[in-house]
């Protein structure tokens, strides 16, 4: 990875201050989409940073789509609405199987200890008595969105080779999507739901929601205590979704955007991933070739 990043930013030429026509020529806006997971003017304040930089990069107005749910983003970079956005390694595998053309993956998170992957972590709350997964047998299990990789894919994918159906009423109780992330963990908090699924690298103290994930966001944002919670379930490595960029984008634009990305600094970057890392570093499609075969094989 090392070695495609350096001939990535070989090829990226460094120009001092032009005009903005020259920045990005042949594009009058850039969209970045941001997946739900939380409330839409926290993922604007997240992503402000980045927002700016990459306007500032372009020279041309750079926005933030915020929808409702992960399949609005996804849709929006299939149909030229959405430039470039971080998805989770499933909503990548969805446009692929769509069209494999509309987009590429080009840069991914690297963890604090050299890491490209994270979690599907089940939570409850600790006063519920419910300690694993065997616990949630008759109680009601939360997901996310359908299309995310940690909070519906990789959980229905282990949970059915253990013999468990993510089918309401035949293992669980229930089963309701929350629509992402922050809903689940807040939905558990309420006693909504017995247990849920969301994403996390386990790095870190569980006092602090880990070092990156959801429930990080969680904790800094005042929502929850940790002390509170309990961890039921822990998935395989899963790895760290992709930022993609459509590749119908001028070569200038995209090499630009993929530099910018590489060289964030620590606060930027935190917004951007929803914690703490190391940096960005670059992937290819093959890198996700094992979520796009599950992504096969769950819509049998």
């Amino acid at each position: 990875m090392k070695k495609i990043l350096a001939a990535l930013l070989a090829a990226t030429v460094l120009s001092p201050v032009v005009t903005p026509a020259a920045h990005a020529e042949g594009i009058k806006q850039f969209n970045v989409g941001v997946l739900g997971g939380e409330n839409a003017q926290d993922r604007v304040n997240s992503n402000e940073c980045y927002r700016k930089k990459i306007e500032d990069t372009l020279g041309v107005p750079v926005k933030l789509f915020t929808p409702a749910d992960y399949d609005g983003v996804i849709q929006g970079l299939l149909g030229g609405t959405i430039d470039a956005a971080v998805l989770g390694a499933s909503g990548y595998a969805k446009i692929y199987l769509t069209d494999p053309k509309a987009v590429s993956p080009v840069l991914t998170t690297e963890g604090m200890d050299g890491s490209l992957g994270y979690y599907s972590v089940g939570i409850a709350r600790k006063d519920s008595g419910i300690k694993s997964l065997s616990d949630m047998k008759g109680k009601v299990m939360g997901f996310g969105d359908p299309n995310s990789t940690s909070g519906y894919l990789i959980p229905s994918v282990e949970f059915k080779a253990q013999g468990i159906s993510t089918e309401p009423g035949a293992y669980f109780k229930d089963v309701k999507f929350t629509g992402g992330h922050e809903q689940t963990i807040v939905a558990v908090k309420n006693k909504d739901i017995d247990g849920g699924v969301t994403w996390a690298d386990a790095q870190g103290n569980w006092e602090d929601g880990y070092n990156v994930g959801a429930l990080r966001k969680a904790v800094d944002a005042g929502l929850i205590d940790m002390n509170d919670y309990v961890q039921i379930w822990k998935s395989k490595l899963i790895p760290n979704g992709p930022l993609v960029i459509r590749n119908a984008l001028p070569e200038d634009v995209k090499k630009k955007v993929i530099e910018l990305t590489t060289g964030l600094d620590k606060d930027c970057a935190y917004g951007v991933a929803g914690g703490e890392i190391k940096g960005f570093v670059p992937v290819t499609k093959a890198d996700y070739d094992s979520i796009i075969e599950a992504r096969k094989m769950s819509s049998k």
